[in-house]
């Protein structure tokens, strides 16, 4: 207990609670700006066991929030990089490594080895698939979400209180969605909204104070405010009995996909037509030289350059904003062949990593 003398002496938290933190295996669901401090915090303060689930690789534009990593570590594996880190750190905690993305096939084999989720994930399908692998398998999860200067969190499906669908009942479309690559975030944010997540996770374990259970906490980063707003149980949330058939944004269209892994090896043997929606900064900073830049929000206005005769193959960061565009074009386009590269330049990369 050496080593945790300082909050073992504390008032009202004893060798107990941290005997039951000893104890907790805790999956934490993305190791980006939330996850950081999430498991940096739970591994310093004596969590037993930690899952880390992410399957993306480190980017330059990742460093001015997600504090573990360093230059040297662009385009490594994120999960390989911060189990490594956490190991240096506490040598007794078990470090289990998840270098894949969350799906409806694995979500509940995941979850159920575990007591909690923190979900530390950026994107709406997520935060639904690990809300009904949760109810199903009756684990409590820590919510987290960022958005400009505002934070939130809240505790879902703990001790019979309300599950995140009885805050947000429906998924929105893609297109309601903002994206921090276009509007976003103050890099000393996530670490702020990580920390209050892990604090709760904290608060889950030892069964201390008062867990934001049918509470949302906002957080005003400009103002340096809190708000607390109340929500109740939705029983006929509670249940859930299988997962969805999909966790996909609702585009309304059905999207021809394919692989990163497949699309690279097109690459290498076809002449193809490839359209990169990401912005003109995006594009600069890296992109395939076989790539033409049309933002998204420049599609409707450069139609002409995209030649509908042929398969066009939109491209984006992470495969969210292609299909928005995708989207939108057959909307303009109904006999146009489009095909979405699904992860995005995100797997792209990681495929390259591992070739």
């Amino acid at each position: 207990m050496e080593r945790y003398q300082r909050q073992v002496i504390l008032p009202g938290f004893g060798e107990e609670a941290q005997q039951k933190l000893e104890k907790a295996k805790v999956l934490v669901i993305g190791a980006g700006g939330l996850g950081i401090p999430v498991l940096t915090y739970l591994n310093s303060m004596g969590v037993g066991t930690l899952g880390i689930v992410d399957n993306d690789v480190v980017s330059i534009t990742n460093l001015h929030r997600q504090v573990a990593f360093a230059e040297a570590d662009v385009d490594r594996p994120k999960v390989n990089v911060l189990a490594r880190k956490l190991r240096e750190q506490n040598s007794d905690t078990k470090i289990i490594e998840y270098p894949i993305f969350l799906n409806r096939e694995n979500a509940l084999s995941l979850i159920r080895e575990y007591d909690l989720v923190v979900d530390a994930s950026d994107n709406f399908p997520t935060r639904y698939l690990v809300n009904d692998a949760c109810v199903m398998l009756n684990k409590p999860f820590i919510y987290g979400a960022l958005h400009g200067f505002e934070g939130q969190v809240s505790v879902f499906n703990y001790n019979g209180g309300p599950t995140y669908r009885c805050l947000f009942p429906t998924m929105p479309k893609s297109d309601e969605v903002p994206n921090c690559n276009d509007h976003g975030v103050l890099g000393i944010l996530p670490g702020i909204v990580g920390n209050l997540q892990a604090l709760e996770a904290v608060k889950v374990i030892t069964a201390l104070g008062e867990a934001l259970s049918g509470k949302l906490l906002l957080f005003d980063a400009l103002g340096n405010t809190f708000q607390k707003i109340k929500f109740g149980l939705r029983t006929e949330n509670l249940e859930i009995s299988e997962l969805q058939s999909s966790y996909d944004f609702d585009c309304e269209v059905g999207v021809n996909e394919i692989s990163a892994e497949n699309f690279s090896n097109l690459m290498e043997t076809d002449e193809i037509q490839l359209i990169d929606v990401r912005t003109e900064k995006e594009f600069a900073r890296n992109h395939l030289s076989v790539a033409k830049n049309i933002p998204l929000g420049e599609l409707e206005s450069r139609l002409g350059e995209i030649d509908f005769s042929s398969t066009a193959y939109l491209l984006c960061q992470s495969g969210i904003r292609s299909k928005k565009a995708i989207a939108k074009l057959q909307e303009l386009q109904p006999m146009a062949q489009l095909v979405n590269v699904t992860g995005g330049m995100n797997q792209i990369k990681l495929h390259a990593a591992e070739h």
